[in-house]
């Protein structure tokens, strides 16, 4: 008995051990793994003893005013980001009128400047030495404030419309995609049967255009809930902001983390709400591939009043602010004052944005190819959990991140003294490599979506052709994709490289020491309260991040040519 039960245990095909399907399984598990590793740290730091001693102070004394000011900011940016974006884009869509084309692109534009410049330049702009009250003083004689009344940008309502001003775009693009392909049968038998303008957009456009509304507004509320240097220079005390005070002005870690937990639920609940006015409505076109809608062509006031509309978000979104930088980098000489920091700042920035990119991009195709490769029915799920970091607010996954990887440094730091009687130092936390890590999670799903759009367009018919010839994942990978999916991945590159350097919240708390990006000098600069001396690493920035925002405005490029009617 026993022998005939060794042999068949020996008999046993090694098929029926579980083995993953690609191996690319692993780089999802692993992924996955690191974005959900900030989130477990920050619930158990925030329900441990010594935070729970915090708890009462925090939400006798912190989290009233915090929730109260993040939820009129939130609401606030919500509509004024909902009004411009999908107005602008039903009009660029829906109708022709004079500078159309050129508007198109440059509605996309304030998507190049991070929120932290776009609220120094106001502040510096409509501050009492700023060249508009200068100019008033200039023309009416007024000496001091006393003589006048001027509204101060930097307060709630001011942060709102600055905000606003940078993240109206999300909403923008989404909106404009999904009204550039309605169908034309249905709008152009709601004109045939008389119905005006106001009401057409009311009771067929913008309902249908929900799904892609709810989508761009929660990406423009993540940014702004993810916002730091705008929200401390105007005198918001967000969530974002009593993240960072309680941690490094008080010192109180546990604070910290329970506060950040509080984030993270109106992250939560923000997602929550995306998804439920996605789902709460269904629309179906009636064809395939339904007709585009032809544009009006407008005349006269109206065509005027329109590129008004859509001319003023671009100006005070990214015009504006773009000559400020100019014109302060031609008054004050920056570029002869441009010292050895500036250029370390500016390396510093370009190494590390480019090697997270690498990295990321790198994990990206491996998950996306893991998606189109493998089996499991864990995969989406785990894939859809690897790109939840972006959803993370830079000062949550900083002080996430800063436990386990702290525990991991004096690990290495213990052991390394009792085998060796040397330390080795801080090997994450002060090398960069936490600042990679941190940059990893949260712009993971860039890479991802990227390179997932980029496998959208290879048939699966053209993978079963090469599996019919012999072919083998490894070579499918390296030569059917890769040459299919290049435009698509170096867009996706370029897309994180720009973020990544962008970033200010994590960037501000993992840094090392004296480790200084572009936007943490611009932000030191503020600070400081000579934002000008940081003019040219501001533009810097914006100068970079011109090119991708471009690239989005050229995705919808393939519009409905106008008609007249």
């Amino acid at each position: 008995m026993s022998l005939n039960a060794s042999a068949t245990a020996a008999e046993r095909p090694p098929a029926t051990r579980w083995r993953p399907s690609t191996r690319l399984l692993y780089v999802t598990v692993a992924a996955a793994g690191l974005v959900a590793l900030p989130v477990l740290a920050l619930a158990f730091t925030a329900l441990s003893r010594e935070a729970l001693t915090v708890w009462p102070h925090l939400t006798a004394n912190v989290l009233p005013v915090a929730l109260w000011n993040t939820a009129l900011l939130l609401a606030g940016i919500a509509l004024f980001c909902g009004a411009v974006g999908t107005g602008a884009a039903w009009l660029v869509t829906q109708y022709e009128f004079p500078g159309r084309r050129s508007l198109e692109w440059l509605l996309v534009l304030p998507l190049a400047l991070p929120t932290y410049i776009t609220a120094y330049v106001y502040v510096e702009i409509l501050g009492f030495q700023g060249p508009f009250q200068s100019a008033l003083r200039a023309l009416t004689g007024w000496r001091s404030l006393r003589d006048y009344w001027f509204p101060d940008p930097r307060n709630l309502p001011g942060a709102i419309l600055i905000l606003g001003l940078v993240l109206y775009p999300y909403v923008y693009l989404s909106v404009r995609a999904l009204f550039a392909m309605q169908s034309a049968a249905l709008i152009e038998s709601a004109r045939t049967l008389g119905t005006r303008r106001w009401p057409l957009f009311w009771r067929i456009g913008l309902p249908m255009a929900r799904p892609a509304l709810a989508a761009g507004l929660t990406l423009a509320l993540l940014e702004a809930l993810n916002d730091i240097g705008a929200s401390e220079y105007l005198g918001v005390r967000s969530l974002t902001i009593s993240v960072y005070t309680t941690w490094i002005n008080r010192g109180s870690l546990a604070g910290a983390t329970q506060i950040a937990c509080v984030m993270l639920l109106v992250v939560v609940g923000l997602m929550l709400a995306e998804a439920r006015t996605r789902g709460a409505r269904r629309f179906t076109l009636p064809v395939k591939r339904p007709r585009p809608v032809g544009r009006i062509r407008l005349s006269g006031a109206r065509a005027w009043m329109a590129a008004l509309a859509c001319f003023l978000p671009a100006l005070f979104g990214a015009v504006l602010p773009f000559f400020y930088l100019l014109g302060e980098l031609w008054r004050r000489d920056l570029f002869a004052q441009a010292d050895a920091a500036l250029w370390r700042a500016l390396a510093n920035t370009v190494s590390i944005s480019a090697l997270s990119a690498a990295l990321i991009v790198a994990i990206g195709i491996g998950i996306a190819a893991a998606l189109r490769l493998g089996r499991e029915h864990a995969l989406p799920a785990l894939a859809r959990i690897a790109s939840l970091g972006y959803a993370l607010p830079g000062t949550v996954l900083a002080l996430g991140l800063l436990v386990p990887l702290a525990a991991f440094d004096n690990l290495v730091a213990d052991a390394s003294r009792t085998l060796l009687g040397t330390s080795p130092g801080l090997l994450l936390l002060g090398s960069g490599t936490a600042l990679v890590i941190a940059y990893l999670v949260r712009f993971l799903t860039i890479a991802v979506n990227g390179v997932e759009s980029g496998y959208a367009r290879i048939s699966p018919r053209i993978d079963d052709a090469a599996r019919s010839l012999g072919a083998n994942r490894h070579e499918l990978l390296h030569r059917l994709h890769w040459p299919l999916m290049r435009p698509a991945i170096a867009a996706a590159a370029l897309l994180v490289f720009v973020d990544c350097m962008k970033e200010l919240p994590a960037t501000l708390l993992l840094r090392p020491l004296n480790f200084d990006t572009l936007a943490t000098l611009v932000y030191g600069h503020a600070a400081r309260g000579v934002f000008e001396d940081g003019a040219l690493a501001a533009l810097l920035i914006v100068a970079i991040g011109i090119y991708p925002a471009l690239r989005l405005a050229r995705a919808g490029e393939q519009l409905p040519a106008a008609r007249e009617n």
